[in-house]
């Protein structure tokens, strides 16, 4: 979190992108984008764009990562080197490393990795564009991918950052409110059971100013993980419909 000086991030009860305070960016979500894979999906957060496949389970590589009573889930987080302003350098970084970590944490509870044991899931993570809130729109990618390829799951795992700009508290955070407010909350749940699988956070809070994050992530996250069902309905409805033909 940066200082913005004299700017304001809030003009007139509106956000510089013109949004209330409780507002989403327009969401987009596609299932079935990378037909080599076993699964994939696209997912976009206003400018921020995420492609997520997955392959497996299959044989693990090398062997001695095997487990013998569960699946070894492998989550590989890269952007790409013009995903942003300013361009990245190719290759695995101590970021994406440790937001690979993350994510593989994320979306570890949900997945019945028991029914898989002594197999490896791949999923493999790009970010193709930048504008904050890269992680959480990995991690709904990530969970559509894992659902498009089969993998038994309790729930999908829906993701969104609140966070603190001019004292007030918002849902999804643009690349000026994540570079510039006080506060930066990840977060990623289970809608189904409400448990809560991500919560990082960079800034000050008070106990009042996290109760109200923590429901406008659980708000956020239900209508993510709507649109994320509805993004595999419409997949396997035009392949039914296609199949009709």
């Amino acid at each position: 979190m940066g200082k913005r000086g004299e700017t304001k991030l809030i003009v007139n009860g509106k956000r510089l992108d013109g949004r209330k305070l409780n507002e989403l960016r327009p969401i987009s979500i596609k299932a079935g984008v990378i037909p080599e894979a076993d699964g994939s999906a696209m997912v976009s957060f206003g400018e921020t764009i995420a492609i997520a496949a997955v392959y497996g389970p299959k044989k693990v590589l090398p062997k001695h990562l095997e487990e013998p009573d569960r699946a070894y889930l492998n989550i590989l987080y890269d952007m790409a080197s013009f995903s942003t302003s300013e361009r990245n350098r190719p290759g695995p970084s101590r970021r994406s490393r440790e937001i690979s970590k993350v994510i593989r944490e994320a979306l570890a509870p949900a997945i019945l990795l028991e029914k898989y044991p002594q197999t490896n899931i791949d999923v493999f993570i790009e970010i193709i564009n930048a504008n904050a809130g890269t992680r959480t729109t990995a991690i709904n990618a990530a969970s559509v991918a894992l659902a498009d390829a089969g993998i038994e799951m309790r729930d999908m795992v829906a993701s969104v950052a609140a966070g603190k700009i001019d004292g007030k508290v918002v849902i999804d955070l643009f690349q000026d409110e994540d570079n510039f407010g006080t506060a930066d909350l990840p977060a990623a749940v289970i809608p189904r059971t409400k448990e809560i699988t991500l919560l990082q956070l960079d800034g000050d809070l008070t106990k009042a100013e996290f109760k109200e994050m923590r429901k406008m992530v659980f708000d956020a996250c239900k209508k993510i993980s709507e649109l994320q069902r509805n993004a595999l309905k419409e997949k396997y409805k035009t392949e039914s419909q296609g199949g009709d033909l």
